[in-house]
């Protein structure tokens, strides 16, 4: 009785969940880490069928049931379940026969949840490619600023020298043009001005950002503010703060631009002991803004944040690579998820001092 009381200790103690599943895949047994990961305690899901505590997961359970008739173990990896009502999570799973019986009857399933180690890994790439982009721009622009005033200047000289004022049609192109190229620049520089820092409301500057996007957006389109207010103060730039935020937002209300009604909502969070890349911070501010527009293709959500990339015909592909810098020089980051009719940037900002 020892001894089993003992191993059962051991398994409650696990942080990977530990199912044990039955011929039918009825639930025998769940451990404490099983139940956090499902939601759900084992006296109410004890002999539910596996098909009733995950959607559309047939190819997953088609697996287990060969695990139970081959006797061979079954392994998945970064494998997606949906949990009931509609939580999607990602999980590296091991199933094998409990016990050595011909025919076998139990199953033993292992879920370990590895959302977390994606997301790092995720983070740590939107970072680098930021990082490297930036890098890249602004070799670019020192490389183009100086021949654009070499270019300017001797537009200047020369249309001084012409005869015919006629002519000074021509170089007042040209001066237009390095004009034009050079603030082109500086936009993809973003922020030249030296920060300004101090203390920064989060809901401030979300109130600020709303008064300007309502303005500008359709009548059609509704904010809805489901705000934290447990949420303290932070140190940081507010006005380069809420060029960041009115990028996201002005982005979501052009989305839903054209159509005769769009929610846009603003959630803020706190997040504890979080980590941003390979840093973990104590306290970061979480900021959802959800929009049901018709989201952003595939192919370009792996883009949107470089420079001069735009799913809008007339759009500067400027506006949400602008952000990500703002942001990234707060010690944060910025994120998307989007599929049809749901599009949610996060921006994550650390609560204490960043430099």
């Amino acid at each position: 009785m020892l001894k089993d009381y003992y191993y059962r200790r051991v398994v409650e103690g696990l942080s990977i969940a530990v199912l044990v599943l039955d011929q039918r895949l009825r639930l025998l047994f769940m451990n404490p880490a099983a139940e956090t990961l499902f939601e759900l305690s084992f006296r109410k899901a004890c002999n539910l069928a596996l098909s009733e505590l995950v959607v559309g997961a047939e190819a997953f359970i088609t697996g287990l049931q060969h695990c139970l008739e081959s006797g061979h173990p079954y392994i998945e990896r970064e494998l997606q379940l949906t949990f009931l009502p509609d939580r999607v999570v990602t999980v590296d799973c091991t199933a094998a026969p409990l016990l050595e019986r011909d025919p076998t009857r139990e199953l033993l399933l292992e879920l370990r949840q590895v959302d977390w180690r994606l997301r790092i890994s995720r983070e740590e790439h939107i970072l680098a490619q930021h990082h490297t982009t930036r890098a890249l721009v602004r070799n670019l622009a020192h490389e183009i600023k100086n021949p654009l005033g070499g270019l300017r200047g001797a537009a200047q000289l020369l249309e001084r020298e012409l005869p015919n004022p006629a002519l000074r049609e021509y170089t007042g192109i040209i001066i237009g043009e390095a004009d034009r190229l050079r603030n082109l620049v500086d936009r993809l520089l973003g922020p030249n001005q030296l920060p300004n820092h101090g203390e920064v409301s989060i809901h401030e500057i979300l109130e600020r950002v709303c008064g300007l996007v309502q303005v500008e957006a359709d009548p059609g389109i509704r904010i809805e503010r489901d705000y934290d207010p447990s949420i303290p103060s932070f140190w940081g730039d507010a006005d380069r703060l809420i060029q960041a935020v009115l990028n996201v937002v002005r982005n979501a209300a052009q989305a839903l631009n054209g159509r005769e009604w769009g929610v846009i909502i603003l959630r803020t969070r706190v997040q504890r002991q979080y980590t941003i890349g390979a840093k973990r911070h104590r306290l970061v501010a979480r900021l959802d803004i959800i929009d049901d527009g018709p989201g952003i293709p595939p192919e370009q959500q792996e883009q949107i944040f470089y420079p001069m990339i735009s799913g809008r015909p007339d759009g500067t592909g400027l506006g949400l690579s602008i952000a990500q810098s703002i942001v990234n020089q707060h010690g944060g980051l910025i994120e998307c998820v989007s599929r049809p009719g749901e599009t949610i940037f996060t921006l994550l900002l650390p609560l204490e001092k960043t430099g």
